[in-house]
């Protein structure tokens, strides 16, 4: 099958299929924990946050003042996260690089330790280090260019994860080479989304979705639902948005997508995603079209779909099979669908899907 393809990004869509799954089954608000009653329409808030949307639900009765709480601790952790803004901690981490260590919050310095572990366990699949490359490329800015080769060639000697220094009595960062810089983008707003889920269960909130711009995090029972799960839709990554290849259900899990068409850049017949392999200064390139993960915390999402994209999906999947509390859905490009065996009778494919559902064992 060869469909046109769109800009549209590949992200998990989770708005109208987590209503629909709310949709199924109503049911009396006082039917739920002995603590807290859920009401059928939830205490909800969007907005325009780190380049993307962010919308928290909660089905909490009278938890409506939680919300603020949940914003408030977004707007800080996006403050001292993002990069390329004056006064966030990861630009002075890079702006120093090569010169001294740099003092960061604990919010930063967990997540920085974070990303080492992530860099370090996938072997460089994902790489906190990748920043010169991704700079020079810039794809997702207006700037965005396919850079010559001897700039490639001179951005990798910069990427080296094993440079970056970490001091756990001082709680300080420091990049070795001027020159380095690191690129949290990949796992950040994982890193947010837990934080987040964090501030609703400190403040009582039992029943809820967060939702950072694909990061979904779904908490506690759906009150219209007779199993408690959610139904969340994955997008096909060949159509416009809502357009699903098929459903799970989970409950008090993080699912989170990577793909070939959240951001590219078309050059002549080329087109250039933006998941890049710190080996070689260019974007990944084999069958994935898209990878969905489904873990226990978002961070852990985040990380492994850039780590599990960047080896395949024969070797993906046994990577994510090696892993507690983690499962896949790859969805590649000749439009064939594999699911890892946590899933197995849990995804459901749309019957109108074009895709193919197969067996990892008929990949050679």
């Amino acid at each position: 099958m060869k469909k046109k393809i769109t800009t549209a990004m590949l992200l998990l869509t989770f708005t109208s299929f987590l209503i629909a799954g709310c949709s199924s089954k109503k049911t009396d608000s006082n039917t739920t924990t002995k603590q807290e009653k859920l009401v059928k329409e939830p205490y909800s808030e969007r907005q325009f946050l780190m380049g993307t949307y962010v919308q928290v639900k909660i089905y909490n009765e009278g938890k409506e003042e939680v919300l603020k709480k949940a914003f408030d601790r977004i707007g800080v952790l996006d403050r001292e996260i993002t990069v390329n803004e004056k006064g966030s901690e990861v630009d002075e981490i890079n702006d120093q690089a090569g010169i001294k260590p740099v003092k960061v919050s604990s919010d930063v310095y967990d997540l920085i330790k974070a990303a080492v572990n992530y860099t370090e366990d996938s072997n460089g699949g994902f790489d906190l280090a990748i920043g010169p490359i991704t700079q020079l490329w810039h794809i997702g800015f207006d700037d965005a260019r396919k850079p010559e080769q001897s700039e490639i060639d001179q951005e990798l000697k910069k990427v080296d994860y094993k440079k970056v220094v970490l001091n756990d009595k001082d709680q300080t960062v420091y990049l070795e080479e001027k020159g380095m810089s690191l690129d949290l983008g990949a796992i950040a707003k994982g890193y947010i989304t837990d934080e987040v889920v964090d501030v609703l269960k400190e403040n009582g909130v039992t029943s809820a979705i967060v939702d950072l711009g694909g990061n979904v995090y779904v908490l506690g029972d759906n009150p219209r639902s007779d199993s408690g799960k959610w139904k969340i839709g994955i997008q096909d990554p060949n159509e416009a948005r809502n357009t699903v290849v098929g459903t799970v259900e989970e409950k008090n899990k993080s699912l989170v997508t990577s793909g070939i068409y959240e951001r590219y850049l078309k050059v002549g017949d080329n087109v250039f995603h933006h998941l890049f392999n710190a080996k070689t200064g260019y974007p990944f390139d084999n069958e994935i079209a898209g990878v969905t993960i489904v873990s226990d915390t978002s961070i852990a999402g985040d990380a492994l779909s850039t780590a599990v994209f960047s080896k395949g999906v024969k070797e993906g999947m046994a990577y994510v099979d090696s892993l507690d509390g983690v499962d896949a859905i790859f969805i590649t490009k000749d439009d064939s669908i594999y699911i890892s065996k946590g899933l197995q009778g849990n995804f459901k494919l749309n019957k109108e899907s074009p895709y193919k559902l197969k067996d990892i064992k008929e990949l050679k």
